[in-house]
């Protein structure tokens, strides 16, 4: 059985995706953020056919790094601005000799036990101060796995990735300029990807993730890359909670279980599970943060549109009348489980952490349902 994953504090990134900002500066590059980076389709096993090259999986931010002259963006998976987050990584870029580029890779925070994503969380702040500080207290690193528009403004989406792969070779010299930019390791060699699966583990990494050499880079879309994570987790929206029982059969005030939804192919959200367990002043530091997303009447944008709870919401404020209160979809969690079938988590599920960089549209049931084929994907240590 893997081992649980040390969950971060409630509070911790506790922020919708869209508070992240919105808007982009207009670039004289062929492609312009916000641009949907390609994805990966969560699989059991790391594809051993011939044709794979295998990449540690990082366990950070995802994150596409524009530049143009002595601009540079910074876009999180979720298609927000993250430059004013991390003020040190665009220092760093803006030390490379390339005057041109669009970069995609992964923001990590490295500590003596490997990577520390309770770090990374924490800058997601809205004070300029802190954040400041904690660029010199706790300094992010931006590791490269892909070249999308090279240093003479030419974009290589189109090209395979054995062949951007080689470009992004070449561009890699840039970075002996910067001590916190690097290239991600990668090997065609199925032994060093059970090698990076296995002992990642130690420091903290999250799997594998393997590529078709053969493939374009598919903007928004799960071709062509498969990943294997070592926990089973899935990034969930929260689409309402119950209250913990008070005296008699009444709720309390204090929030008893987060209720856990994935979109279907129809782009509903389903109901999937829940996740309690939460310590008691877990549970208070919980209802400070979902107070505000609590919906106000029935929408197609709270509480859970596809499958519900199997206690009906009669969308009141009064508590003691409710059997589960309705959140507006905002809110994305890490959490951890054990099985998956018949459409929900057999059982209840670890709370891991918040995910602020990502979009509650992109927490769909792909990331539970079994795919097809010998695939997978595996994070390598450092």
């Amino acid at each position: 059985m893997p081992r649980f994953r040390k969950q971060s504090d409630v509070t911790t990134g506790a922020l919708p995706a869209d508070a992240l900002g919105h808007s982009f500066p207009e670039l004289a590059l062929p492609i312009q953020p916000p641009y949907p980076p390609a994805e990966a389709k969560a699989v059991k096993e790391i594809p051993r056919a011939h044709g794979w090259l295998y990449e540690p999986k990082w366990d950070g931010f995802r994150c596409l790094a524009f530049r143009e002259g002595d601009q540079i963006v910074l876009q999180s998976k979720a298609g927000q601005p993250l430059a004013r987050y991390f003020p040190e990584l665009v220092e760093q870029l803006l030390l490379l000799p390339a005057r041109k580029f669009v970069l995609d890779g992964e923001i990590i925070i490295r500590s003596s036990a490997g990577l520390d994503f309770d770090s990374l969380l924490q800058r997601i702040h809205p004070a300029a101060s802190r954040i400041k500080k904690l660029s010199v207290e706790t300094p992010s690193s931006y590791l490269v796995f892909d070249l999308l528009v090279n240093d003479h403004g030419k974009q290589l989406t189109s090209m395979p990735l054995s062949a951007r792969r080689m470009e992004l070779q070449e561009f890699a010299s840039n970075f002996k300029r910067a001590e916190r930019v690097h290239l991600s390791p990668a090997s065609s060699d199925f032994a060093m990807a059970e090698r990076w699966m296995k002992q990642g583990a130690t420091q903290g990494l999250d799997g594998v993730v393997a590529k078709r050499l053969d493939c374009e880079y598919m903007t928004g879309e799960r071709t062509g890359m498969v990943k294997v994570k070592r926990l089973r987790t899935a990034d969930c929206v929260v689409g309402g909670f119950r209250w913990a029982h008070g005296k008699g059969k009444h709720p309390g005030d204090e929030v008893g279980s987060l209720l856990l939804g994935l979109y279907n192919r129809s782009g509903e959200l389903d109901h999937i599970g829940f996740s309690s367990g939460f310590t008691a002043p877990d549970r208070k530091k919980l209802k400070t943060i979902l107070k505000p997303i609590i919906a106000k009447q029935s929408g197609d944008s709270a509480g859970f549109t596809g499958k519900s709870p199997g206690g009906p919401s009669r969308w009141t404020r009064d508590a003691a009348a409710i059997e589960w209160i309705p959140l507006a979809h905002k809110l994305v969690g890490e959490f951890q489980y054990d099985h998956f079938s018949g459409d929900r988590f057999r059982h209840g599920t670890k709370f891991l952490r918040w995910r602020p960089d990502k979009d509650p549209q992109q927490c769909t049931m792909d990331q539970v349902l079994p795919g097809k084929g010998r695939n997978g994907l595996k994070e390598f240590g450092l």
